[in-house]
């Protein structure tokens, strides 16, 4: 902006009295000559009072020109503040300011335009001063006048520059045109200043004066910040910023692990997010979905469309999430182009439970794709914890004596070679859980150039004593399967509601501590977060080929079954035998001359003979076997009581085998309902009216569906659908983890930190710091000495003294 220097104007001839100023041009010099003869001391003297006098008006005149010009920045800063848009769409009108700096400037030019302010001026000047100058000076003056005037265009703005009696004297004096007599022009900032008075005179409306700034720069930043708040983003249109309840929305959602521990049902959570989205449900659709499906978005997707909403706005911006206080950004980047899978789990071969089972069936069938490495990693027990677990007295002297066991095993079930790895972790048996709990940091035996994919077959169960590493921080994904349900086995024992309480909440934490994804394997599990409920386990191919083979000699017109029923289970209370009891001694007479066969062995099997013998029940008790052994294929009914179990895998086999099953209405027997041979129900004399019809007819072939169904591929496939392993095999290709909708791939979570990820984070840390603590580890039921492995299992696996692999220097 120019700055505003005052001028003021002479129309007036100079007084008589006056000495005549020298002339410019051609009569330059002999003014100059006639100034001289006055003598040297008396124009010394006056040039001194004269450019005294003038300096202190130049700079009265300075000073009031600056404080004009801070009037008018304030005056233009103050309506820069108001709405552009306002001004575009509403009449223009008077600012107060305005009208009231109007009658200033009308009176500040009617003063100084007058002719009495330059004659005020000229009487300064009298008849007998004398002028002090440089000869110097005078003699470039006149010699080299034009190269003088150059300059002083040039420079004129420039301060402290030195003022010559040339100078002076040319801005002062013009020669008249048309006219005999010499005229004084107005000074250059006198006239400068008038000629912007009369120009702001002029404008006298708010228009005009802004209509110089509607097409400046600083005004099209502000209209395009005003934009930005009105959702009408510059550079995509189809992505507007997040508004206040969609904030809400993901925060409430973020936050449901942590509500969930105050006791805020995930289900409330669930109806504030909706409600909170239903003003952007319209604007979700539009922007998440493509034109012409906009159908209504159902509760369970409204998560995923406020995910893919906070990952699409990310993405706008160019915002990505490099990892958050607690975690690793650094994970395994697979070199062979190949991913690699670790499946853990907490039992092995020969013990024939569902956890050594299963998981071994998952690794084959994973690596039979040849599309990624696995790795299945085992406990290795001692010797005196194998003689307590394994049947018939197997000891194996080595882990590679007992690998050898397990690949014969499952290689003659599924019919080709398994082609996956087998590592060992130590573990040690708690009698009293009657379950494995693993020794020291069980992460440490997957080497970090495998530790790309974490499958954890019963996560809680791993991480219940976990001191060491977390594992989402040493692996890309990690996914958990829960097998088993613990609470309902917890709440059997002595003070089982209060022990459930505390089992459920440390489930919790370790859940959300160490997993990316959760799969329960039914309803009748524990709520656990980032959990959905999936059937991933199958059935061994052997059981589908006896079906076959049962169906081919019932088509035949032979008696595939010849046999009545059987229950077949480990033979503890849990697994369905106090239910079993129950039921039978409560219509014992309604079940006149009904004989039951019962294959198990177990910790509670004398109690459970006892109490049979006692209450009279017609049960023929049999030791355990396996179920594909012959003597099992005539049995045409297999019952199953059990409320505790999560998905029992013999009534799986059985429907395989092409039998009738009869199984109590519970979460746990979900999947096997719409099989037409398994027969539910919900009370005990349901149960005598569905045993009744089992026993009186035949069951149904299983169709080419049903059996696929009951497969191990089926299951893998179910497995890689439900745990997002299909998406993380294919991050490579895509770059990121991301999801798609309606054909559109969106990046989701590594562009999107979020609150969840910090309290996950917190906790592992807190969980880490109390398993640290000996003591707090007997006090929840530890086994003594199970932080770290010891000497015998260093022998078995060949492992250095944890003092020397994790040294601790200076304690």
């Amino acid at each position: 902006m120019n700055n505003f220097i005052p001028q003021t104007t002479s129309s007036q001839p100079p007084r008589p009295s006056s000495p005549s100023p020298p002339p410019s041009g051609s009569s330059s010099r002999s003014g100059a000559f006639s100034f001289l003869s006055k003598g040297w001391r008396g124009v010394r003297d006056s040039a001194d009072a004269d450019l005294r006098l003038m300096r202190d008006r130049a700079n009265s005149f300075k000073n009031l020109a600056s404080s004009l010009d801070r009037e008018l920045e304030n005056f233009i800063n103050s309506a820069s503040t108001f709405s552009v848009p306002a001004i575009q769409s509403s009449p223009p009108t008077e600012i107060d300011f305005v009208k009231r700096l109007q009658p200033k400037l009308s009176e500040f030019r009617r003063v100084y335009s007058s002719p009495e302010f330059s004659r005020r001026v000229l009487d300064k000047w009298n008849p007998g001063t004398r002028i002090r100058i440089d000869l110097s000076a005078i003699k470039n003056a006149i010699v080299e006048e034009v190269e003088v005037e150059e300059s002083e265009r040039r420079g004129r703005g420039r301060e402290r520059r030195r003022v010559v009696f040339k100078e002076f004297k040319g801005d002062w004096k013009r020669e008249g045109e048309g006219e005999g007599e010499e005229r004084f022009a107005d000074w250059e900032p006198i006239r400068a200043l008038k000629l912007r008075l009369r120009e702001f005179e002029v404008k006298r409306s708010s228009e005009e004066i802004f209509g110089g700034l509607k097409s400046s720069e600083f005004v099209e930043k502000v209209k395009s910040s005003l934009k930005a708040f009105r959702r009408e983003p510059q550079n995509s249109k189809e992505v507007p910023p997040l508004d206040v309840p969609e904030l809400l929305a993901y925060f409430v959602r973020q936050s449901e692990p942590f509500l969930d521990h105050l006791g805020v049902r995930r289900d409330v959570c669930d109806k504030i997010v909706e409600n909170l989205c239903s003003k952007s449900k319209s604007q979700l659709l539009m922007h998440s979905l493509s034109a012409g499906e906009s159908s209504v978005i159902e509760r369970e997707k409204m998560g995923d469309e406020l995910d893919l909403r906070i990952a699409s706005v990310l993405k706008s911006t160019g915002h990505s999430y490099e990892g958050s206080f607690w975690s690793d950004s650094v994970k395994h980047d697979p070199s062979d182009k190949k991913r690699h899978v670790a499946i853990v789990t907490t039992a092995s071969l020969p013990w024939m439970t569902g956890t050594a089972v299963n998981p071994l069936f998952r690794a084959a069938y994973l690596a039979k794709s040849a599309e990624q490495k696995v790795t299945l990693l085992i406990p290795w027990l001692c010797k005196s914890d194998q003689e307590l677990v394994y049947p018939s007295n197997l000891i194996f002297q080595s882990p590679e004596q007992q690998e050898v066991y397990i690949r014969n095993w499952i290689e003659e079930r599924i019919g080709f070679k398994a082609d996956f790895k087998i590592s060992f972790y130590p573990g040690k048996f708690s009698k009293g859980r009657r379950s494995i709990i693993p020794a020291g940091d069980t992460s440490q035996f997957i080497p970090s150039k495998d530790a790309d994919i974490a499958i954890l077959e019963e996560p809680e169960h791993l991480n219940w004593y976990h001191h060491g590493r977390r594992w989402t921080d040493k692996f890309n994904h990690v996914v958990g399967i829960v097998h088993t349900n613990y609470l309902e086995y917890i709440k059997r024992e002595k003070n089982g509601a209060i022990q459930a309480f505390f089992v459920k909440h440390i489930n919790n934490l370790v859940a959300r501590a160490y997993c990316h994804k959760i799969l329960r394997l039914s309803a009748a599990t524990q709520d656990l977060p980032k959990s959905v409920i999936c059937n991933v386990h199958g059935v061994n191919p052997q059981f589908l080929k006896i079906g076959e083979k049962m169906a081919s000699e019932r088509a035949l017109g032979q008696q595939a079954f010849s046999k009545g029923a059987y229950f077949l289970g480990k033979m503890v209370w849990a697994k369905g035998y106090r239910e079993l009891i129950d039921l039978l001694s409560k219509h014992q007479n309604e079940m006149d001359g009904f004989k039951l066969d019962v294959f198990g062995n177990g910790e509670d099997a004398q109690e459970v003979k006892c109490v049979a013998e006692r209450l009279k029940l017609n049960l023929n008790f049999q030791k355990g076997r396996d179920h594909a052994d012959d003597s099992l294929h005539g049995y045409k009914v297999f019952i199953n009581p059990s409320v505790s179990d999560v998905l029992c895998t013999a009534t799986a086999e059985a429907l395989a085998m092409g039998k009738f099953v009869v199984c109590a209405d519970h979460p746990s027997n979900d999947f096997f309902r719409s099989f037409p041979n398994c027969l539910t129900y919900k009370t005990s004399e349901d149960f005598v009216a569905k045993l009744k019809e089992a026993l009186a007819s035949e069951p149904k072939p299983l169709t080419p569906e049903e059996r696929y169904k009951l497969s191990w591929e089926a299951a893998t496939q179910r497995f890689m659908e439900y745990s997002e392993l299909q998406n993380v095999l294919k991050m490579e290709q895509r770059g990121a983890d991301s999801t798609k909708v309606s054909g559109k791939t969106v990046t989701k979570s590594i562009s999107m930190p979020n609150l969840s990820e910090i309290i996950d984070g917190g906790l592992a840390f807190a969980h880490y710091c109390l398993t640290g603590n000996e003591i707090l580890r007997l006090a929840t039921g530890a086994i003594p000495g199970s932080r770290d492995y010891g000497k015998q299992h260093c022998e078995d696996l060949h492992l250095l003294p944890p003092q020397v692999e994790n040294p601790i220097f200076g304690w």
